[in-house]
């Protein structure tokens, strides 16, 4: 593939750049785990920090009860009957006004009172309203990996031309950009950077044999051994698609080669990446599995704040282990550096792939053997073209949807009784 500069800007050589005022934040997918963890970080910081905007999907309890603490000016649902159940709840409680669909998410990403945006909308729904937040030159923190992945080459196109300044989220692109040195640009640069080591749990399956990985349930799949998180990226790292997605990401932020990335399965996740020079030198961050983290890296920066994370205690750890990833019983992995190598829209079609993919195997629609040989054969059928434009992108990730969903309803694995009706 081929990868943009990364345009996460560092500080000058005359010191920190102080940020005047308190920060207008929004937080799209504010009832995730990475939205809440980012209120508990704004809750903290009060002085520093407003939640400007809230958005969520459907459900309307969390998103009321946030309103109700926060107290913002905008809030956004996704479904337009949970907008108009919002109006209702919150009418009389608080003058936050209540947006519907993907409108009102683009609008609150690019409004001109927004400092910064937290993106943490979970998949391809989260694309437009981040591409948004790039145009409008906002401090984008970018927890949605897919954007990246779907249209990297139009997202960084975008925050170049608008100065929007792009800080990762991930834990592992988060420890990336703290380990690279800084060019005089004051970008992330890559001198006498031979290689990014990007870390991997291994996920919940990392010791299983492959028969029992097929015959995995979604409860299973969802039972992180280190990470809270949402369900689809829960199967994500059982599959380590989640790490093939991550690797694309790297490669856009950082601007560096699928070859220069190297995956390394690090079970106890306090090692969260590293970056090995040319010296032999290898820097690497550590910390307490905690996302907390790297969201007061990114709302603070260029300064550090108070994250209310547990200090890491390595004498208490007292051993870290590393190895290499199995890429035959986990061939999503494989997948997803395949498609970063083709480039153009197969990057899209692979995390559309996948998205139909692991909404069917929690749907009890599949095993969970299947994921890969659906986005296999995904990628093999729908062709790669040039992302010239997000109309581009977006009409690849429907042919993907169409052709993946057709794959599901054909596949040969059976149906998992563990899954969500």
């Amino acid at each position: 593939m081929q990868c943009s500069p990364g345009i996460c800007p560092r500080p000058s050589a005359g010191g920190l750049v102080a940020v005047a005022g308190v920060q207008q934040v929004a937080v799209l997918g504010s009832t995730g785990s990475i939205g809440v963890s980012t209120l508990d970080v704004i809750a903290r910081h009060p002085q520093q920090f407003r939640a400007w905007a809230l958005a969520a999907n459907r459900s309307v309890d969390t998103p009321a009860a946030q309103c109700r603490e926060f107290q913002p000016r905008y809030a956004v649902m996704m479904d337009p009957d949970a907008a108009d159940t919002l109006r209702a709840v919150l009418a009389g409680e608080c003058d936050t006004e209540v947006l519907a669909g993907p409108e009102g998410l683009q609008q609150v990403a690019s409004h001109a009172e927004v400092d910064a945006v937290m993106a943490a909308i979970v998949g391809a729904a989260g694309l437009p309203s981040t591409l948004a937040a790039a145009e409008a030159g906002k401090r984008l923190l970018l927890a949605n990996k897919e954007s990246l992945v779907m249209a990297g080459h139009l997202l960084m196109a975008a925050a170049r031309k608008a100065g929007a300044v792009i800080l990762p989220i991930d834990s592992e692109h988060n420890a990336i950009f703290q380990c690279l040195p800084a060019a005089q640009s004051g970008a992330p640069g890559l001198e006498g950077v031979s290689k990014i080591l990007l870390t991997a749990s291994g996920g919940p399956f990392r010791s299983w044999s492959a028969d029992a990985i097929a015959a995995a349930t979604p409860a299973q799949a969802c039972a992180h051994p280190n990470w809270s998180m949402g369900r689809k990226i829960s199967v994500d790292s059982a599959t380590l698609m989640n790490k093939g997605l991550e690797l694309i990401e790297a490669c856009w932020l950082f601007d560096v080669a699928p070859s220069r990335v190297e995956i390394v399965v690090h079970p106890e996740s306090i090692v969260h990446s590293l970056v090995q020079y040319v010296d032999g030198s290898v820097l690497a961050q550590l910390g307490n599995p905690d996302m907390r983290t790297p969201i007061a890296y990114g709302l603070g920066w260029p300064q550090r704040i108070d994250a209310g994370v547990a200090p890491l205690d390595l004498v208490a750890l007292s051993r870290l282990h590393f190895e290499a990833p199995d890429e035959t019983r986990f061939p999503c992995l494989r997948l997803a550096r395949e498609a970063a190598a083709a480039g153009g829209t197969a990057m899209a079609v692979c995390n559309a792939a996948n998205e139909i993919a692991v909404e069917a195997f929690l749907a009890g629609g599949i095993g969970f053997a299947a994921i890969p040989r659906v986005i296999e054969a995904t990628l093999s059928a729908v062709p790669s073209v040039e992302p010239t434009s997000l109309g581009v992108v977006e009409a690849a990730d429907r042919d993907a949807r169409d052709v993946a969903a057709w794959h599901v309803a054909r596949s040969g694995g059976r149906p998992n009784p563990g899954g969500e009706k």
